[in-house]
């Protein structure tokens, strides 16, 4: 199995027509990572992987794999292997024949085919399973052997576009551990496309969150969650309660925001944020459900929201309280279940905390919901 090489997108631009499907796209990939486009429907991420794959020319800039220009180089050219959505097994063909058909394309040998087929079902802990058809097969399995199919060809990069979508959510997850531990196995650039957070954060080692046709930021998936550099990425990437309001003051890393719910409230400037507020600057402050606590008594005034308890669910693992800010915006607020009974705070005003470095202030911009 030949190991990933890098890939690097300079300065990628994709129109059809008038419209602009991908704006100056510059990524840098390296040989062997698992790198995810996230993005919502339309934001451009499955176009990006065909530039790569070669089903479709940039209007300008470069597509390099392994340093090389693949300007003018097809599909089959290409060190790169394609799983469909709809992974596209061949129904009438036996699983190690599905496997092994690039090989028979080339004109390998029977039993040279089915000896590479078996090695691959091992690997993707299917063995034994070769002569059997792929309607026999689970949801699961037939993933796994789209996977063995494509790595059958000795790809330098495996290119997935969004391969668990059809799968239901338990097996979505089991995927997601498996496919990981499939490509640190075979060591070969992965380059994945998905609008499930989930999976991009569980499996990468960096992603690149999308919207309308632009990279908004390349992080690995904590500074994606923890350190969002715009609002979009902070509303699209997790949960999160959204104040708007105004920059007070600024000290450091730290700003005062005047918020339009719970007055002046002290906030964290994450790093893809320096330098980009400024006193009087529009902003938004984003705080997590899970950074949100019941005061205690002796939280700074900055670092308190007042909000009435509209509703609770029990979901095992928390409790989420969904709450009425002031100005009436809902917002919500997440706490570990403990094991012990709670009272239902439902119809009762309650003082929320936050620690300040768990809230992040950002330029006011588009959100993900708008």
């Amino acid at each position: 199995m030949s190991k990933g090489v890098g890939v690097n997108l300079q300065d990628v631009w994709i129109r059809f027509g008038e419209f602009v499907a991908v704006r100056e796209a510059n990524v840098d990939i390296e040989g062997g990572a698992f790198f995810s486009f996230l993005g919502p429907s339309g934001c451009g991420k499955t176009t990006i992987l065909r530039s790569v794959s070669g089903f479709l020319e940039p209007s300008q800039g470069k597509v390099l794999i392994g340093g090389n220009d693949m300007a003018g180089i097809g599909p089959n050219k290409r060190p790169t292997a394609l799983i469909f959505q709809n992974l596209a097994l061949f129904p009438l063909m036996k699983v190690w024949e599905n496997i092994a058909f690039s090989l028979e394309v080339q004109g390998v040998g029977t039993a040279a085919r089915r000896k590479r087929a078996d090695e691959l079902l091992e690997m993707i802990a299917l063995t034994g399973q070769g002569d059997k058809l792929p309607s026999e097969l689970s949801g699961g399995q037939k993933q796994r052997v789209a996977i063995a199919r494509a790595l059958c060809a000795e790809p330098d990069v495996l290119l997935l576009d969004e391969p668990l979508s059809a799968l239901d959510l338990k097996l979505r997850q089991h995927m997601r551990t498996e496919l990981r531990e499939i490509q640190q196995r075979v060591g070969i650039t992965f380059i994945y496309i998905t609008h499930d957070q989930g999976e991009a954060l569980t499996m990468s080692d960096h992603v690149a969150v999308m919207k309308a046709g632009v990279i908004d930021q390349i992080a690995d998936g904590q500074t994606i969650y923890d350190d969002p550099s715009t609002a979009f990425v902070a509303s699209f990437v997790g949960e999160n309660n959204v104040f708007r309001g105004k920059v007070k003051s600024i000290d450091g890393d730290s700003a005062l925001i005047s918020t339009n719910r719970s007055g002046d409230l002290i906030s964290r400037i994450p790093a893809g944020a320096k330098g980009k507020l400024a006193v009087g600057d529009d902003a938004m402050m984003f705080i997590r459900p899970e950074a949100l606590n019941i005061a205690g008594t002796k939280t700074p005034a900055n670092n308190h929201i007042t909000a009435l308890v509209l509703n609770e669910e029990f979901e095992g693992q928390t409790f989420n309280v969904f709450l009425e800010g002031d100005g009436g915006k809902e917002m919500k607020m997440s706490l570990v279940n403990q094991g012990k009974a709670r009272q239902s705070a439902k119809g009762s005003s309650l003082t929320l905390e936050y620690a300040a470095d768990q809230a992040v202030a950002l330029p006011a911009g588009e959100l993900a919901s708008e």
